[in-house]
């Protein structure tokens, strides 16, 4: 089968965040949304199909969990990334970013420290410190090229200094983009277990991988990495079925995840819905061909992102990133040899352009001048969108 990732569909009045509240985040209606990360491409047809067969049957009452479900992540894990993952090692939580607020709350206290990378994903700020918990920051470093790396030297040094318990790793990093290397996952799972940090590591961009790239679970690295690792992962932005709420957490040394997964099930926060049980094993199942293709797909727009930019838009230069359908681009060159200029690329996007963008000044101030663009749209969108900025850059 090929998949149609060209045709447009309206999604306003859907109850959507990305398209219905617009006024009530950005204060206009009528923006071109390029924001909150999911896609603007129909969901895969063999999961509308399951959902649709499931919803067919007119009782909605308590739902088991069948072994295929947990079947169907462990072969997924196996066959799109090589990770071994044990029946007993696998846990539901209802969304990434809930189970981060209780790991969180489960293995440290109010008043500890956790140590985070900036410029990254927004709740690794928020939630820790909804939770009274105090954040040590451990900035990527700026390449020359525009690229990042991890400082490692920092790391630890911030680790020595401040004893944080526990450490937010992004792998793949939002919002830059990056799949970390093997030996620097190795070094973080070093540094770490030597001065006993547990690592939660969200993946949830793991299965978007570019250009030939390959995902590397962070509690794959090393024995050390598998011992401290808390490891979560989800089919929701892989399959555009975030608004069905279906995440998984692997833990694979026992005496954590005795802990946490006998706290989850005290709290019943283990149990998905029917309908998370139908979408993932749908989406595991039978995703394969649809997700390569939608792979294929996001690339293209990278290409024509970065030739319209260079062609057209030279003050905007985009960093490349090797997973996920958001990109960070560099736009410092709109108001150049200025500072704190956030609140100015906000007006400019939203006020010129009509567009919806991410400041990249809420992923921390390392993101000062950067926007995070979700090109997950028909190539056509994109270009109207690409049009927008020109031309407002231009008048």
């Amino acid at each position: 089968m090929i998949y149609d990732f060209d045709t447009y569909i309206d999604r306003r009045g859907t109850d959507c965040v990305k398209y219905d509240e617009l006024e009530k985040r950005y204060g206009r209606a009528d923006l071109l949304p390029a924001w909150v990360a999911d896609m603007d491409f129909p969901v895969q047809p063999e999961i509308t199909d399951a959902l649709q067969k499931r919803i067919a049957h007119p009782i909605y009452g308590y739902g088991s969990v069948p072994e295929e479900f947990w079947q169907s992540i462990i072969n997924w894990l196996v066959r799109r990334h090589g990770w071994k993952v044990g029946r007993d090692e696998i846990s539901f939580v209802p969304g990434v970013v809930k189970a981060i607020g209780f790991i969180v709350n489960h293995f440290t206290q109010p008043g500890d420290k956790i140590i985070i990378q900036p410029p990254v994903y927004h709740p690794f700020t928020f939630v820790p410190e909804a939770n009274r918990r105090h954040l040590v920051h451990n900035p990527l470093r700026r390449l020359a090229d525009g690229n990042y790396e991890m400082d490692l030297e920092d790391l630890e040094k911030k680790i020595i200094e401040h004893k944080p318990k526990m450490m937010i790793l992004c792998n793949p990093h939002n919002p830059v983009g990056i799949q970390w290397d093997s030996d620097t996952l190795k070094k973080v799972a070093s540094i770490c277990h030597s001065h006993g940090v547990k690592v939660i590591s969200d993946e949830i961009h793991e299965d978007l991988m570019l250009w030939g790239t390959r995902h590397i679970p962070f509690a794959s690295v090393s024995p050390e990495a598998e011992e401290i690792s808390i490891t979560l992962g989800a089919p929701s932005k892989t399959f555009n079925i975030a608004g069905i709420v279906s995440s998984w957490v692997v833990i694979k040394n026992k005496e954590m995840r005795d802990s946490f997964f006998s706290w989850m099930a005290g709290n019943e926060f283990d149990a998905p819905t029917f309908v998370a049980v139908t979408a993932t094993i749908a989406a595991y199942e039978n995703g394969d061909k649809w997700l390569d293709q939608l792979i294929g797909y996001l690339e293209k727009n990278q290409l024509f992102l970065e030739e319209y930019l260079k062609t057209r838009i030279p003050s905007i230069k985009a960093v490349r990133p090797q997973a996920s359908f958001l990109t960070w681009l560099d736009c410092r060159g709109i108001y150049p040899g200025e500072m704190s200029i956030h609140d100015k690329l906000d007006r400019f996007f939203v006020d010129q352009a009509g567009l919806a963008l991410n400041n990249g000044f809420i992923f921390g101030q390392e993101g000062e001048g950067f926007m995070r663009f979700n090109i997950g749209c028909p190539r056509h969108i994109l270009q109207t969108a690409l049009e927008k900025i020109a031309k407002a850059l231009n008048s």
